[in-house]
C-alpha cells in the first residue's frame, strides 16, 4: 500500500519545497485515490503528466479528486470501483483547466461515475466530450434547466421533458451575463451540443425556451455521480415529476 500511494501520479515532484505541507497531504490524497481505482495505469499517469501540469491546474484537479472521492463514498463497495485509464486521465487534463466550483462538482461527478466493479465502462467519454465544451455559464444554465424543468416517462419508459420557459431576467441570473447578444451565444451552442431545444424565444422578448434534452438529463445524472438512468434518478413514474419549490 505504501508502494501505491507513493507514485508520483500528478507528476508534480519537481515543484518541491514551493507547495505547503496541506498541498502536499492533499496530493498524497489525490494519488492515493488515483492508485486505487486505476491501478493498471497508476506508474504511467506520472509519465504522460509530468511537467504537463501546472500549479494552478493541480490545485484545480485535487479538488474535483476530493468531491469525486467523497461522492464515490456513498456507494456501496466503492473500495471495489475502478475506472478505465483513459477516463480518469481525460478528466484530470480537461478538469484542471476550471477552477469554478460549478464546472469542478460536474467533472467529480464524472470521474465518481466513471467507476464500476469491472473498471471497463467507457461510456463517460460522450459526457467528457461535452462537459469540456462548455463555458462556466453554459454548465451553470444546464444544472438549473435539467433540475428545474418537468419530466415525465413515455412508453417504452423514455424520459421526455416538457417545454421549459423562464424570464430573461431569471436567465440572466442563473448565468450571471446580463448581455443578451452573449447569452443569444451561449444557447446557440447548447443547442448545437443537443443539451437543449429552443432558445430567446423572438415573438416574446422577455422569454427564452431552456428545455433540456434527454441527452442533457443523461449528462446531468452522471455528473451527479450516478450511474442511474435519468427515470431512476428522478424517481419517475408516468406523469410529470414534483419539481423544486
Amino acid at each position: 500500500m505504501k508502494e501505491r500511494e507513493s507514485l508520483d501520479l500528478l507528476g508534480i515532484k519537481p515543484i518541491g519545497e514551493a507547495i505547503s505541507a496541506a498541498t502536499k497531504a492533499a496530493i498524497d490524497a489525490a494519488s492515493a485515490f488515483l492508485g486505487r481505482i486505476c491501478l493498471p495505469a497508476a506508474e504511467e499517469f506520472g509519465l504522460l503528466i509530468r511537467d504537463k501540469i501546472s500549479f494552478w491546474r493541480l490545485k484545480n484537479f485535487l479538488k474535483i479528486s476530493e468531491k469525486a472521492e467523497n461522492l464515490l463514498k456513498m456507494n456501496p463497495d466503492f473500495e471495489l470501483k475502478h475506472s478505465h485509464p483513459r477516463l480518469v486521465f481525460s478528466i484530470l487534463e480537461h478538469g484542471s483547466w476550471s477552477e469554478d466550483s460549478t464546472v469542478q462538482d460536474m467533472w467529480a461527478g464524472l470521474l465518481a461515475s466513471s467507476c464500476t466493479s469491472g473498471g471497463e465502462d467507457d461510456s463517460n467519454l460522450i459526457f467528457i466530450n461535452l462537459l469540456s465544451h462548455l463555458t462556466k455559464s453554459q454548465a451553470r444554465l444546464l444544472k438549473f434547466s435539467c433540475e428545474c424543468s418537468g419530466k415525465y416517462v413515455e412508453r417504452p419508459g423514455l424520459i421526455m421533458v416538457g417545454q421549459f420557459v423562464i424570464k430573461l431576467n431569471t436567465l440572466f441570473k442563473v448565468m450571471e451575463i446580463d448581455d443578451i447578444n452573449i447569452i443569444d451565444r451561449e444557447l446557440d451552442h447548447l443547442r448545437s451540443l443537443g443539451l437543449i431545444v429552443g432558445g430567446i424565444i423572438p415573438e416574446k422578448d422577455d422569454s427564452a425556451d431552456i428545455t433540456p434534452t434527454a441527452l442533457a438529463l443523461y449528462m446531468y445524472v452522471r455528473c451527479q455521480g450516478s450511474k442511474d438512468s435519468p427515470v431512476d434518478y428522478f424517481k419517475l413514474e408516468q406523469g410529470y415529476c414534483t419539481l423544486p419549490s
